[in-house]
């Protein structure tokens, strides 16, 4: 790493200990003590944040990853949706951001993150916060822990919305497979002319094979086929500022944690040991290549805590099910199958738009939770478009906006 790059780090981590530091004497941010390990004696403090309006509707948030914090990251969303009638709920998940530490100031042990620890401690804070039942808006892998705290708490839920869903270890290689699809094979043809490219230029050695699998979908994500030419043009002229920074930042994603915001070198722990088995298989575009190199030093995948796909099948209160187009990490077909099983299940689909509707357009995601709270969750797929249309109250469009315009100028 340059010496620019570490002072860089260095004033960000500055300016998240001012903010937390701010955070941790708002009344809204609370901590609750908890055993680390169910049966244990040693304990730890759980931090979650409550704003909104008592008597509103409970909304319980939770974040992917795993390795997204709470407290800090979402703040502005909170406010949105309090300002929609709801009283929000967050739990900075245990092994992250203010919930990583023991009493002494040490890293929680690998054995004290579980899912099912996790979906436990959802239930301690609606105790704590008084709420009987309340509408769970999971993303991602807060899709797959609302899941299992239904499956283990099926009376505290009022309702559902999961976003950008999976439910087993096997929705991994759907999603690989998914992949290749649309940007090796071309079978989608909106994205056959980016395959082909693609193909193209990791045949003739143009761009690296393993590379591609980290950055093609990014990109892809981010602007759809558009986007993935103006990159593959780019690299085909010799210009790789846009290519070496997204691959940098997947690395980063990975295996550099962002203090209180973005911290999978802990929580990896959970998500190699019960949520994540997939091999590396020699093919095309590849994204398990960088979790496998990733993987080390982490415990093995020992299996899935329950099956969710049966549990699902019992989850009878309304649920949406929110997925976006262009999503190549919790595709299309998981979407689907999860909307299919569920009893009162919907399925929404938002076209134009990229992995995660809570970060990419959070006004949209919640009221997809007030139509779920109103019981017209079966208007909601209707009604997507409208949705999508709505000011998205989201900054985190600029990293796409950024490389739109990096990719202009490279052009010229």
């Amino acid at each position: 790493m340059s010496t620019v790059d570490t002072r860089r780090e260095e004033k960000r981590d500055q300016r998240s200990e001012h903010v937390i530091a701010e955070f941790r004497n708002n009344p809204s941010v609370r901590r609750l003590r908890r055993p680390m390990i169910e049966g244990g004696s040693r304990r730890f403090e759980l931090t979650y944040v409550r704003e909104g309006s008592r008597g509103a509707t409970p909304l319980l948030v939770l974040p992917g990853g795993p390795g997204l914090a709470s407290v800090l990251p979402y703040h502005r969303h909170r406010a949105l949706a309090a300002r929609r009638e709801f009283d929000v709920i967050m739990v900075e998940h245990r092994g992250i951001g203010l919930s990583r530490h023991d009493d002494l100031g040490h890293d929680l042990p690998f054995g004290a993150l579980t899912v099912d620890a996790a979906a436990d401690d959802l239930t301690a804070v609606l105790d704590d916060c008084g709420v009987d039942r309340a509408i769970v808006l999971g993303s991602s892998y807060g899709a797959y822990l609302a899941q299992t705290f239904g499956a283990k708490q099926p009376e505290r839920v009022a309702g559902m919305v999961l976003d950008s869903t999976f439910s087993t270890a096997s929705d991994f290689a759907v999603a690989r497979d998914e992949v290749r699809r649309r940007l090796w094979h071309g079978e989608d043809p909106a994205t056959a002319g980016v395959a082909a490219r693609v193909r193209e230029l990791v045949t003739d050695g143009v761009i690296p094979g393993d590379e591609a699998a980290s950055v093609v979908p990014v990109f892809y994500e981010l602007g759809g086929s558009a986007m993935a030419h103006r990159l593959l043009d780019a690299v085909t002229a010799g210009r790789w500022g846009p290519w070496r920074w997204v691959h940098r930042l997947a690395d980063d994603d990975l295996g550099k944690p962002s203090r209180y915001v973005l911290e999978r070198d802990l929580i990896s722990a959970m998500f190699y040991r019960e949520l994540f088995d997939l091999e590396p298989d020699g093919l095309p575009l590849d994204q398990s290549l960088a979790f496998a190199k990733h993987a080390k030093g982490f415990p093995a995948f020992e299996g899935e805590p329950r099956c969710l796909l049966s549990a699902l099948e019992n989850f009878t209160w309304p649920t949406a099910v929110l997925t976006a187009e262009r999503d190549l990490r919790t595709v299309r077909p998981v979407a689907e199958r999860t909307a299919r099983l569920l009893p009162n299940g919907v399925l929404v689909p938002f076209r134009d738009m990229s992995h995660s509707v809570l970060d990419n357009h959070p006004v949209a995601a919640f009221n997809a939770a007030r139509g779920v709270a109103l019981g017209q969750h079966h208007r909601l797929p209707a009604m997507a478009p409208k949705l999508a249309a709505l000011p998205s109250g989201s900054a985190r469009s600029l990293l796409g906006l950024g490389l739109r315009a990096w990719l202009t100028m490279a052009r010229h």
